[in-house]
C-alpha cells in the first residue's frame, strides 16, 4: 500500500508540533514574567517606602555587640533592595568580626561614587526598611580561618572603580558578595535566585559552579543553567532565574527569590 496523500492528512501532521511549540513559549512565559507581575502588584497595592530617604535603615537587632562576641565570624546577608527595582531584586553584603574585635565590619557595593563601601551602614541593618535574611553565618575557628581570604578578595574586587557599577546584568552588589562566594566556597551558600547580578562574568563561562558542588554555564549572566547541591537547579534568563533548591526543598522563582525551606537552618549548621 502507498502512503495517503490526502491534503487534509498532510495538513494536519504539523499541528500536533506547533500546539507543543506553543505550549512550551507559553509555559516558559508563565514561569518568567507571571511572579514578576504578582510581585509587582504586590509592591503597588503595599505601603513600601517610595525613596531612599523614607526608607528605614536601622539595626534588627539581631546581632550582639562585637564586644560581647569574641570569636571571629562571618555572616552574608541580602535584603529587597527598594522602589521597582525591589520588585526583581535584592541587595546583599558581608559581614565580619576578626576575633576579640570591637567592632563589626560590613563591606557593600553600592551605584554611586567609589562602589565599595565600608561601614556604611548598621552591619545587621535594614535595606530600605526590609530586614536582611542570612545567607551564611560562620563562627568560631572555621570564621578565623575564611576571613584572610575574604579580605583579600574585597581588597582585589575588580569592579571596585567610580563608573563600574551597573545595575543590569552586573557588576553590582551581588556580583560583589557572588566573588567573595566563589572565593571562599566553605561558606556552603548561594545567594538568592532574585540577587541578580550574582551571576555575572565579563565573557562566557563553563565550569564549577560557585560553591564547588556542581556545575553550571553562563553567557554574561544573562542567560545560563546551573545544577549543584547548594545551587540547587536553576535556568537563568535575561537574569531571571526559575529552578528547585532540593537540599533545603523550595521553588526559585522570579521576583520572589524562594518559596519554600529557609535557605540556612542555622548558624551552628552553616559553621559545620
Amino acid at each position: 500500500m502507498t502512503p495517503s496523500t490526502d491534503p487534509d492528512t498532510r495538513a494536519e501532521t504539523p499541528r500536533p508540533r506547533r500546539r507543543r511549540r506553543r505550549i512550551m513559549i507559553l509555559t516558559i512565559l508563565a514561569l518568567f514574567l507571571l511572579p514578576i507581575a504578582v510581585r509587582a502588584a504586590l509592591y503597588a497595592a503595599g505601603e513600601t517606602p517610595r525613596s531612599w530617604r523614607d526608607a528605614d535603615w536601622s539595626s534588627i537587632g539581631s546581632l550582639p555587640a562585637a564586644a560581647a562576641h569574641p570569636e571571629a565570624r562571618v555572616l552574608v546577608l541580602s535584603g529587597r533592595t527598594g522602589g521597582w527595582k525591589g520588585v526583581v531584586s535584592v541587595h546583599s553584603w558581608i559581614v565580619l568580626k576578626q576575633k576579640d574585635a570591637r567592632s563589626w565590619t560590613r563591606y557593600d557595593v553600592v551605584g554611586w561614587g567609589n562602589p565599595v563601601r565600608l561601614n556604611g551602614w548598621a552591619p545587621d541593618g535594614r535595606w530600605y526598611g526590609n530586614p536582611p535574611a542570612v545567607i551564611a553565618d560562620v563562627s568560631g575557628e572555621a570564621a578565623e580561618a575564611l576571613i584572610p581570604r575574604i579580605l583579600e578578595t574585597v581588597r582585589g574586587y575588580q569592579y571596585a572603580n567610580a563608573g563600574d557599577y551597573r545595575v543590569w546584568p552586573g557588576p553590582n552588589s551581588n556580583t560583589f558578595v557572588a566573588s567573595v562566594l566563589r572565593a571562599v566556597p566553605e561558606l556552603g551558600a548561594a545567594l538568592p535566585a532574585n540577587a541578580i547580578g550574582r551571576d555575572f562574568r565579563p565573557g562566557a563561562y563553563v565550569g564549577a559552579s560557585d560553591s564547588r558542588t556542581g556545575v553550571e554555564a553562563s553567557a554574561l549572566g544573562i542567560v545560563g543553567l546551573k545544577a549543584g547541591w547548594v545551587e540547587g537547579i536553576e535556568v537563568n534568563l535575561l537574569g531571571l532565574v526559575v529552578g528547585l533548591d532540593l537540599r533545603r526543598p523550595a521553588v526559585k522563582l522570579p521576583g520572589f527569590g524562594r518559596i519554600g525551606l529557609d535557605p540556612v537552618p542555622s548558624a551552628t549548621a552553616a559553621s559545620h
